[in-house]
């Protein structure tokens, strides 16, 4: 097809599409072909401030590695993986609410028997963290495989440390019989996103602050039940209604609890001041 001009292109695109064996793959790229067009068309997009937006995915793509996820930080500061994780996680009332899954999880978090200190050495104030596996029922859930990992008190991952060989504030435990568990690790801190990137010029540039309020992930898996991405956050939080990525809901936010040095919760005696959270997950059953 010749002699297009910006009133018959997106259908000449469009057309193109005709023999796509993958009729959802059809779906997906005909509407984002129809709305990248119209948001041209809507702003009046220049040359140049298209050349912009090249340089600028450009650079997201050469900021990401193994050890950092650019494109999803992206995703997360715009509010598209929380509008993807909440219509994707639709739950009954009285489940525990998903929420993003942030670019610092990894594959291979050391395991530990319940009690155990997944701080490994990661610095902050010792916490005591407990709480039940629950279906959607009440019924306890056995041997759920509980997947955590946290920020330390610099507001770092382990995974952004090029000197940290062995993994920090990250670990994976599984449920009682009786669906309790319970784990040694350390105070979650607010901390900001990694904003040393094209991603920071971003919000620097559109007047928003990099912070996320002070959270535990978790990630929750059970036979015979959908599995959970959510935060803990923590009460109080001065971010917790200006969250970077729009990850907060009401129903995830808990207290920590400050007590003097004494007998920890685990019967353990601490020299030093510690904190308790205590969190209860309910998982959705599969369909």
């Amino acid at each position: 097809m010749r002699n297009l001009d910006e009133n018959t292109i997106t259908d000449a695109v469009l057309a193109r599409h005709a023999n796509a064996t993958d009729a959802r793959l059809k779906d997906i790229v005909t509407s984002l072909v129809r709305h990248l067009h119209a948001f041209a068309r809507e702003v009046n997009l220049t040359e140049a401030e298209w050349e912009a937006g090249i340089r600028f995915l450009t650079e997201v793509g050469h900021m990401t590695d193994a050890r950092r996820q650019e494109f999803i930080l992206l995703s997360d500061t715009l509010g598209l993986s929380m509008l993807v994780t909440a219509m994707a996680h639709r739950k009954p009332e009285g489940c525990t609410e998903a929420t993003v899954f942030g670019p610092f999880f990894v594959d291979d978090a050391p395991a530990y028997d319940n009690g155990g200190d997944v701080a490994n050495g990661a610095q902050g104030e010792p916490c005591f963290v407990s709480g039940v596996v629950r279906g959607s029922r009440g019924e306890p859930v056995a041997g759920a495989r509980i997947e955590v990992w946290q920020a330390d008190a610099a507001g770092f991952y382990d995974v952004q440390y090029s000197d940290v060989e062995n993994h920090r504030a990250r670990g994976v435990l599984h449920s009682l019989p009786d669906g309790r568990y319970h784990f040694r690790s350390i105070v979650a801190e607010p901390y900001p996103i990694p904003h040393d990137g094209p991603v920071g010029r971003m919000l620097d540039a559109l007047g928003r602050h990099p912070w996320r309020p002070a959270h535990l992930h978790f990630m929750i898996t059970a036979p015979g039940y959908e599995r959970l991405v959510t935060h803990v956050f923590r009460e109080g939080d001065r971010y917790l209604d200006s969250d970077a990525v729009f990850g907060v809901r009401s129903s995830l936010i808990a207290p920590w609890h400050h007590h003097a040095s004494g007998t920890a919760p685990d019967g353990t005696v601490m020299a030093t001041p510690f904190s308790t959270l205590e969190f209860d997950f309910v998982l959705n059953r599969s369909s």
